[in-house]
C-alpha cells in the first residue's frame, strides 16, 4: 500500500464525519449507477412498445429509422433495404393485427452502450382479444405457457447500441415457436 493511500485510509479512520461522508458518496454513486441501468432498461421496453405500435401501423420506415447504419437481422444475413421489403409482404399478409407480447427482458453491459433483448410475442388479428394476458404481462414463462397452444408465437433476439443517447438495434435474429420451444 502506498504511503498516500495509508495516510489518506489512516485520517478517514479517525475522523468518522470524513468516513460518514465518503461512505454516503460511495452509496449515492452505487444509486447512480444503478438509477442508470434502470434508466436503460425501460428506454429499451419504451424502444421495444413503440417498434410494436410501429408494426401495427405498418410503418417500415419508422422501425428502420431505430435501426443503426450497420443492421443486420437474420436468420439469413439482412440489411435495411432487404427488411423494408420483408416487411412489406409481412404487412400485407397480415394485414390490420396487433402485436401481442409480455415483458421483455433486457440485459445492459456494464459500459452502458450496449444490451441485448429478448422479445417473445404474437401476432392477431386487430379485433382479437385475449385479456387474460394482461395479468402476466411480468410473467414471461405463464404468458409463454397461456397463448402456446392457440397462437403463433416468436422470439426477437435484439442486438442494441447506445447513440447520442438513443438506443438503435443494430442486430435482430427471429426465430419462430417449434413446437418444442425456440431454436436458441
Amino acid at each position: 500500500m502506498s504511503r498516500t493511500l495509508f495516510i489518506r485510509l489512516r485520517i478517514g479512520a479517525s475522523n468518522p464525519s470524513l468516513a460518514r461522508l465518503i461512505t454516503l458518496s460511495l452509496i449515492t454513486l452505487l444509486l447512480l449507477t444503478a438509477c442508470t441501468k434502470e434508466d436503460g432498461t425501460e428506454q429499451i421496453r419504451t424502444l421495444i412498445k413503440e417498434a410494436a405500435k410501429l408494426a401495427e401501423e405498418h410503418n417500415a420506415a419508422g422501425l428502420l429509422e431505430r435501426t443503426t447504419e450497420d443492421f443486420v437481422a437474420r436468420p439469413g444475413k439482412h440489411d435495411g433495404r432487404e427488411v423494408r421489403r420483408i416487411l412489406w409482404f409481412a404487412f400485407n399478409h397480415y394485414g390490420n393485427f396487433k402485436v401481442m407480447y409480455p415483458e421483455p427482458s433486457v440485459d445492459l453491459e456494464e459500459s452502458g452502450r450496449e444490451a441485448s433483448a429478448k422479445v417473445y410475442f404474437m401476432i392477431v388479428k386487430k379485433e382479437r382479444s385475449i385479456p387474460e394476458l394482461k395479468d402476466l404481462y411480468r410473467d414471461p414463462r405463464g404468458w409463454l405457457e397461456e397463448v402456446g397452444e392457440t397462437a403463433d408465437l416468436y422470439r426477437l433476439k435484439l442486438e442494441l447500441l447506445k447513440n447520442n443517447g438513443d438506443w438503435l438495434v443494430r442486430g435482430v435474429l427471429l426465430e419462430p415457436f417449434r413446437g418444442f420451444g425456440f431454436s436458441g
